[in-house]
């Protein structure tokens, strides 16, 4: 009898520490994920700022009634970051084209500046999105693997989206291996 209830506890007991271990590794991946997020949201909306930026100079050197004017068109609040930060490329890679097709705007000194932050901004951008990245893949492979995948069921932890097709195509190739 005593050997029945020994047992018994000793495998609640390791149930339990796997449980609270594997849930302390959801959790700081939890934390780590929403971190980038807070960095990606932040950078986000210091590109629209300079991209807003850009606007007086580009129509006052080009005599334009209109530019940029998506980023009007939309409140942040509507959007989640995957889709701010498509409408913000889409805005970037106007301004590059109509900056490429018009060199007398290199000439302006306060537009080179905002474009030289705005270029420094899009690889601070990159390195978040990397680093939301690489923490969604050791999320979600905690989220398909044993025993971390009882814990999930247990705390409904779902598969993340990637921010980019790079890491979700490399994850699925591990994830059928």
């Amino acid at each position: 009898m005593y050997i029945i209830i020994g047992s018994v506890v000793g495998l609640l007991f390791i149930l339990v520490t796997i449980i609270s271990i594997y849930h302390n590794k959801f959790q700081f991946c939890i934390i780590k994920i929403d971190e980038a997020e807070n960095n990606i949201g932040v950078l986000l909306d210091k590109k629209r700022e300079l991209l807003e930026r850009t606007r007086p100079i580009i129509k006052k050197e080009l005599k334009l009634e209109e530019f940029l004017e998506k980023i009007n068109d939309w409140d942040s609040n509507n959007f989640n970051h995957f889709e701010i930060n498509s409408i913000l490329k889409d805005c970037s890679y106007d301004l590059f084209k109509l900056l490429d097709e018009n060199e007398k705007l290199y000439k302006s000194e306060a537009l080179v500046s905002i474009i030289e932050e705005l270029n420094d901004n899009e690889d601070m951008i990159v390195g978040s999105i990397n680093y939301y990245n690489d923490n969604v893949v050791e999320f979600n492979k905690l989220v398909v693997s044993f025993p971390s995948k009882l814990v999930a069921f247990l705390f409904r932890y779902k598969k993340k989206q990637f921010h980019n097709n790079e890491k979700r195509e490399m994850y699925e190739i591990l994830n059928e291996k």
